[in-house]
């Protein structure tokens, strides 16, 4: 007798990839349909839920290339990445990665960076929220103490880096735009932040500076280690005044020394 995990395993591999070895050792029985064709059903479920998961996160994506073009890709990109978790809200965060090595799209190379800014978009709706950076408390420490800060970058944001036009792209592809707006590849790189706030998720062109400002944040990097990332990315940098925009506009929200563990408060 086969193990509720051996039973499990074989199930997931006979759906997902019609293998007739772990179907055989399915205990299947009962009913007018043979063993593959009760599979079947299952495979056309599943994977038509995945699609409709995949087609929700990446609508522009699915809009550029079609639907039938989407729906290959997505269940390829099944499986080759099935789930391993149970919220499906969180599932399609290697589908960027997938389409830049899936063989149909090599000639469309600015897809993968389109699918980044939606999976960022995506996710950045439904992060954790957070409270503002304490300014009181920052304003305690020491001035020669600020560059050995580690300072947390709040959960919604995301940074998109791409030499494409990927937001001009994103918004000639939007559902109230007619799609048939030309979008020069040449025009210019992107360096985008995507945040969350009171009005929902927004997207904001920002400086190469600034991008890797946060970037080296977000990797925990100091505030000093951080600003020099950010000045090597563009000699106009300025520290003061990307720190104070993104604490104001909340892309920043605490921080702390690093020999601290806990990143959610002050100190």
């Amino acid at each position: 007798m086969p193990s509720l995990l051996e039973l499990q395993r074989n199930f997931s591999t006979a759906t997902l990839f019609g293998d007739s070895a772990a179907l055989a050792a399915l205990p299947i029985v009962g009913g007018d349909l043979d063993a593959s064709a009760r599979i079947g059903v299952y495979r056309n479920n599943v994977l038509g839920n995945y699609r409709k998961v995949l087609a929700a996160a990446f609508p522009v994506v699915r809009r550029l290339v079609g639907g039938a073009f989407f729906d290959a890709a997505a269940a390829h990109f099944v499986r080759a990445h099935p789930s391993t978790r149970g919220d499906v809200n969180r599932y399609g965060g290697d589908f960027a990665v997938f389409l830049a090595g899936y063989p149909p799209a090599r000639e469309l190379a600015y897809l993968p960076d389109v699918a980044r800014l939606e999976w960022a978009i995506d996710q950045a709706a439904i992060a954790a929220d957070a409270a503002p950076l304490d300014l009181q408390a920052l304003a305690s420490v020491a001035p020669d103490a600020l560059g050995d800060l580690c300072f947390l970058v709040h959960p919604a944001a995301r940074l998109i880096g791409s030499p494409f036009p990927v937001l001009r792209i994103w918004q000639v592809n939007q559902a109230d735009r007619s799609g048939d707006e030309p979008v020069d590849l040449g025009e210019g790189a992107d360096t985008l932040l995507v945040s969350r706030g009171a009005s929902g998720v927004a997207i904001e062109r920002i400086a190469r500076g600034d991008h890797a400002f946060l970037a080296a944040l977000d990797a925990s990097l100091t505030l000093g280690n951080a600003a020099d990332r950010a000045a090597a990315a563009d000699p106009d940098f300025d520290l003061g005044v990307a720190l104070r925009r993104h604490v104001a506009n909340h892309a920043i929200v605490a921080f702390h020394t690093p020999s601290r563990t806990n990143r959610t408060g002050a100190q």
